[in-house]
């Protein structure tokens, strides 16, 4: 079978305005066809089934890219073994997958559509499967990491550091999937917020949301001792050494990853220009500044900028992040870092290729999980 992208698109976009019915069918079919399947996930599946959809969208729109794609899947694949996931399993989500495809196109649906979509979710699982068993001989599927620090910076974030028992190999920028004991077969993804460091510690950054478990578990109910478990390290936005100035663009707790470039930056004896923008609501949501102006005043080529959203006393950078972002100099010969809620993330990308700085020079994850 070879596959065929524009058929698997054409047919999921008549799934994307009903997502949420379709995970729900999904799931239901799924555990009604293997009920033993139904303990390897948490009690409440709400959060399950947005990351199944956001994941099968992005696996759908990245079909051209074969390169982004494998490199995605094989990301997914070692991740899923945490969850006890082997190769059998993946013939029940495909059984379960293409029906709910065939339920909910079904004026789309036909045997060619239905080939398409067998050719590219057994290509998927190959490659899922085939990075599993490679990474199995040389990592386990998680670590178990004990909370050494837990520092409550503001009312609802905590700066968590942890050691893993096992050494955790990872680049600045990525992030891990988290449980806590509190809430068992539950993950949620947070960005590790610092380079590799010799004693195999690691730092998160963790706000309490409302109604999450883990943020407000790691939050506001760990303390020093506890134990946690960790996934495997994924996510794609990386440093790249293109000797370009940086610009660096957070919000809220998604300063994390981009403070992890920045160390890796200072580690690495080059010394580009770098500018980041933390944007917050209050000044009180400004959770890292003393850590910030440590670096800043120690290394003159980084450029620490907060700015209050929300606060109009602040006496300082007021305006929300893009906003700001436009008040300084032209960015278009820079690398840039974004991360941070969605919304802010997608208004700053849009701004950006706007002033005309192309795509390719722009890095951004998607992370399924809470910030």
């Amino acid at each position: 079978m070879s596959l065929n992208p524009r058929l698997v698109k054409e047919s999921f976009s008549a799934i994307e305005p009903v997502a949420d019915k379709a995970a729900a069918y999904f799931y239901g079919r799924l555990f009604a066809e293997n009920p033993h399947l139904r303990g390897m996930f948490p009690p409440a599946m709400d959060v399950q089934r947005d990351r199944l959809f956001g994941a099968l969208t992005r696996i759908v729109w990245m079909l051209d890219s074969p390169g982004s794609l494998g490199g995605y899947l094989g990301q997914l694949g070692r991740d899923h073994r945490k969850y006890g996931v082997v190769a059998e399993h993946y013939t029940a989500v495909g059984n379960a997958l293409v029906a709910t495809i065939k339920r909910f196109a079904a004026e789309a649906w036909n045997s060619e559509v239905e080939a398409a979509w067998v050719a590219a979710y057994t290509a998927a699982a190959d490659l899922m499967i085939g990075s599993a068993d490679a990474d199995a001989g040389v990592s386990p599927a998680w670590w178990l990491a004990e909370v050494i620090d837990h520092e409550l910076r503001a009312p609802d974030i905590a700066v968590v550091t942890l050691r893993p028992g096992q050494p955790l190999d990872f680049a600045p920028g990525q992030y891990v999937s988290v449980q806590t004991a509190r809430w068992p077969r539950v993950w949620r993804t947070y960005s590790i917020a610092n380079a590799p460091r010799a004693d195999n510690t690691i730092r998160l950054h963790v706000r309490a949301l409302p109604g999450g478990w883990v943020s407000t578990a790691l939050a506001l109910h760990t303390r020093i001792g506890d134990q946690v478990l960790l996934g495997p390290p994924v996510g794609t936005m990386a440093l790249t050494d293109s000797g370009r100035d940086l610009l660096c663009v957070a919000g809220g707790t998604g300063l994390a990853p981009l403070k992890a470039i920045v160390e890796q930056v200072i580690a690495s004896g080059k010394r580009p220009n770098v500018h980041l923008l933390v944007g917050a609501r209050r000044a009180c949501d400004l959770y890292d500044m003393p850590d910030l102006v440590r670096m800043e005043s120690g290394f003159p080529w980084l450029r620490v900028m907060p700015i209050v959203s929300e606060e109009p006393a602040y006496d300082g950078m007021r305006g929300q992040v893009p906003d700001a972002m436009a008040r300084f100099h032209s960015w278009t010969e820079h690398e840039v870092y974004v991360c941070g809620p969605a919304g802010m993330v997608n208004e700053t990308v849009r701004r950006l290729q706007r002033a005309g700085i192309p795509l390719s020079r722009i890095h951004r994850d998607t992370i399924q999980g809470e910030l």
